[in-house]
């Protein structure tokens, strides 16, 4: 699963990060295979904005469940501090760190300009993953330089893409994450072209794809749904005023006044997730595996009430028949 560290109404930052952590407990209680943080800059309404800081707090609370990120914004930083990062994070949790790996950069004029990168910062992405790799494998172009405690170490890389970043992910042969924002029909033609354009590398010998989505599990298909409204709600809010607010109460936000296009678009973003009872969401899940060949579900899930966030994951991993750790 993905955490992206959202503030809750009345919580603040801080108890976000720390939400954080104590749900990465759950969820290896739970059985899942890998939870991982993403890094927002500047935004009001998500804590997490230094990733693998993040998840060595998480490594550190837990004892089996392999994390990472979801990823570091390559753009924002420079490829050696971020090799060298994840260095530290395999050394002290050795085959338990993902390098989930983004091009996004600063959600503002003025994230931007605080960090030092524009807009076209993202346009040389596939020359800063390779440099990264570069500092793992020793072959790069900064001679007497050594990413330590990096060098030699394998972290796997995974490649968070849409559209033409899932054909990068195939000149470099990394396992790539991609979700269906621009449909299902637009995210099985670019998985099609990532599995067909795929080169092995020593990173990854056949291509892995892993299909991001939300998802919720209750009694009811309404409670389910009822589970998303907070952050369908904020990312809407987000669209149309430039600000992620904190997550609200469902019923507070479905009471909250709307325009029509703002509704409209609450509804459209909740129609395009998963949500249901135990066996709608299992139909729908089917149906996106068979559609893409998924090799692996990542779950986005927030949800303003955190004991039913619970829950609704707890379903699921029955569902995928994942083992519940014995304490």
């Amino acid at each position: 699963m993905l955490d992206r560290s959202p503030v809750r109404r009345d919580r603040g930052p801080a108890q976000a990060l720390r939400d954080t952590v104590a749900f990465a407990a759950g969820i290896e209680r739970l059985g899942y295979h890998r939870f991982w943080v993403s890094e927002h800059h500047g935004v009001p309404g998500v804590a997490g904005s230094a990733p693998t800081v993040l998840a060595a707090a998480v490594a550190g609370a837990t004892a089996r469940i392999r994390v990472g990120t979801g990823g570091v914004m390559l753009p924002n930083h420079r490829p050696l501090v971020v090799a060298e990062q994840f260095g530290v994070l395999e050394a002290l949790h050795p085959g338990r760190i993902d390098m989930g790996l983004g091009r996004s950069v600063g959600f503002t004029g003025g994230v931007r300009s605080a960090l030092g990168h524009g807009k076209e910062a993202a346009d040389d992405f596939g020359a800063q993953v390779r440099e990264l790799l570069g500092f793992f494998t020793g072959e790069h172009a900064y001679p007497g330089v050594h990413a330590y405690p990096a060098e030699g170490l394998r972290v796997p890389p995974f490649l968070l893409a849409t559209g033409s970043g899932a054909d990068l992910a195939a000149e470099l042969g990394l396992p790539l994450v991609i979700a269906p924002v621009r449909g299902e029909r637009a995210l099985a033609d670019a998985v099609t072209r990532y599995r067909d354009g795929f080169q092995p590398s020593e990173w990854a010998r056949e291509p892995y794809v892993v299909v991001s989505t939300a998802i919720a599990v209750a009694d009811s298909a309404a409670d389910a749904r009822r589970l998303l409204v907070s952050e369908a709600w904020a990312t809407v809010y987000s669209r149309s005023h430039g600000v992620f607010p904190p997550l609200d109460l469902p019923g507070a936000v479905l009471a909250a006044p709307m325009t029509e296009r703002e509704r409209g678009r609450l509804e459209e973003t909740l129609d395009s997730q998963i949500w249901g009872t135990p066996s709608d969401v299992e139909d729908r899940l089917g149906r996106l595996a068979a559609v893409t060949g998924a090799d692996e579900i990542l779950a986005t899930t927030a949800a303003y009430d955190q004991s039913a966030r619970l829950d609704s994951f707890a379903a699921l991993a029955e569902l995928a028949g994942l083992r519940v750790a014995v304490s």
